[in-house]
């Protein structure tokens, strides 16, 4: 495309040509165009001029477009669609778009958000394709460059987490999904149950059991860690793995015991034979949070999408509440 060529043609100079091939009569065209014909017959020659070509012959019967007029009139009513197109201001069909949206999701929200949201965000807008991505420490970029369009993320409210609420990169907006605490899992029949059963659980008693723990963002310490070690205070951490599936797998077949969001709890103890047990000290709670770049805040696909998904989120807190 050659811009220099088309910044020197007046836009308008084609509309007057699309009227004056419909017409053929520079009458009516310029009472179309709500014109004088003497300025209707100076944009004709102006259009003569940039075209490099006669363009009409008058007739008895008023004008009759050349062959390259009329070659012109066979792309022009597209052309002049898709300008008047760009001058719309932007708009969102769920019904008929097909338009491809990006998320990224830590684990825990996406095995217990998503069933949620994506059957009345599809239902909605049928032709939509999302794509979803495991959440990474590259997600954050990914998110400033445009690789995705949402992140939902798990970012944690204490002071000395690492990862807060509202501490965010540069141009990130976001919304608070709902707040979760942090509870424990072991296996059904762990000796810790009978401790428990005997008022015996309390900090001492979590630190001095074998933990596993799940690697978040690259990172080997949660929030609880950084909270723990403000007080000189540590876990003995036996085993660290990629996902929330292999811890609560390693957790139901040995004695290591499983801190994580009571959101995916509930989901793990369908999986496994697991016993939820209290995180036996006050600690802050964790927020999911949905993520986007602020060039998309007002974009109108982008707020439909963010609707349907925040919308949503209060259907997942009753059943995990219930």
């Amino acid at each position: 495309m050659n811009l220099d060529n088309l910044s020197r043609i007046d836009l308008n100079l084609l509309v007057t040509l699309q009227v004056l091939l419909e017409e053929q009569s520079v009458t009516r065209a310029a009472n179309r165009l709500h014109l004088s014909q003497s300025a209707l017959s100076k944009s004709l020659n102006r259009l003569r001029d940039t075209l490099d070509d006669p363009l009409f012959q008058r007739t008895a019967h008023g004008l009759k477009p050349t062959a390259h007029a009329l070659a012109l009139g066979k792309d022009l009513p597209q052309a002049l669609q898709n300008l008047y197109q760009l001058t719309l201001p932007p708009s969102f069909s769920p019904q008929t778009s097909q338009r491809h949206f990006a998320f990224a999701m830590v684990e825990s929200a996406y095995e217990t958000l998503i069933p949620y949201f994506i059957g009345s965000l599809l239902q909605q807008a049928p032709n939509l394709k999302l794509d979803t991505y495991g959440w990474t420490e590259k997600s954050i970029n990914d998110l400033q460059t445009g690789q995705i369009d949402f992140g939902i993320a798990g970012r944690d409210t204490h002071p000395h987490a690492q990862f807060k609420v509202g501490d965010l990169a540069d141009g990130l907006k976001y919304q608070t999904l709902f707040s979760d605490k942090q509870v424990c899992l072991v296996r059904q029949d762990h000796p810790i149950l009978t401790a428990i059963a005997n008022n015996q659980w309390d900090m001492a008693a979590y630190l001095s059991m074998n933990h596993v723990q799940v690697r978040c963002e690259g990172n080997d310490w949660w929030a609880l860690d950084y909270f723990l070690a403000s007080q000189n205070q540590h876990r003995n951490i036996s085993a660290t793995v990629p996902d929330f599936y292999g811890a609560s797998s390693i957790c139901a077949h040995s004695d290591l015991i499983f801190t994580l969001p009571s959101s995916f709890a509930q989901h793990a103890q369908s999986l496994y034979c697991l016993t939820e047990i209290p995180l036996p000290f006050e600690f802050m709670p964790m927020a999911y949070v949905l993520l986007w770049h602020e060039r998309n805040d007002q974009e109108p696909g982008h707020m439909w999408v963010r609707d349907m998904v925040i919308k949503n989120i209060p259907k997942t807190l009753a059943a995990f509440n219930g």
